[in-house]
């Protein structure tokens, strides 16, 4: 997918950014056309190869279609959390690396949840983070609104996700949901 400057895209694990230029760049006797991307997270600028843009991930954001699928699918039920905190780790960092928005939103409900019933470790708490800023950012710049109100919308929807969740435990489930480590 070619990219103009002026657009907004995602890439992934780092969230929205806006492509500032397109520029020829030689690396060595190799010379290579790359997008000068400005993510809003730092307002830091990076250099992706135009030949490498699809590898990377770089995606335009999702629709305002999606939007509404995404605030659905946030408050939706949710599959069992895996109770190894390792498996759970790998998993959930790999799919915030990978940027697809409805991964990282289920990163986001089921660190969410999770947070709720115990503390969570250094590193979930860091990833619980970086899921509910992507997930933020993304909505907020597609549904041109501010990042209060998305942030509301998506506790909202967090919320509905948890109670649902809760009421479909068994109680053996949720007396283990109350010590998951």
């Amino acid at each position: 997918m070619n990219f103009e400057v002026g657009q907004l895209v995602i890439y992934p694990n780092h969230g929205i950014g806006l492509i500032e230029r397109i520029e020829q760049k030689q690396v060595g006797t190799n010379a290579f056309s790359m997008y000068e991307l400005r993510l809003s997270f730092n307002n830091s600028t990076i250099h992706v190869p135009i030949q490498n843009a699809d590898e990377v991930g770089l995606r335009l954001p999702v629709s305002f279609d999606d939007c509404h699928l995404l605030f659905g699918d946030l408050s939706d039920d949710f599959t069992t959390i895996p109770t190894d905190w390792k498996t759970r780790h790998r998993d959930y960092s790999e799919k915030v690396r990978h940027g697809q928005l409805f991964e990282v939103a289920d990163v986001l409900k089921k660190l969410t949840f999770l947070s709720r019933q115990k503390p969570l470790s250094f590193r979930e708490q860091r990833l619980l983070e970086k899921s509910r800023y992507l997930v933020v950012s993304e909505l907020a710049a597609v549904c041109n609104n501010n990042k209060c109100q998305i942030e509301e919308r998506v506790d909202r929807a967090l919320d509905a996700a948890c109670v649902k969740h809760l009421t479909t435990l068994e109680p053996a489930q949720l007396a283990a949901a109350a010590i998951i480590h």
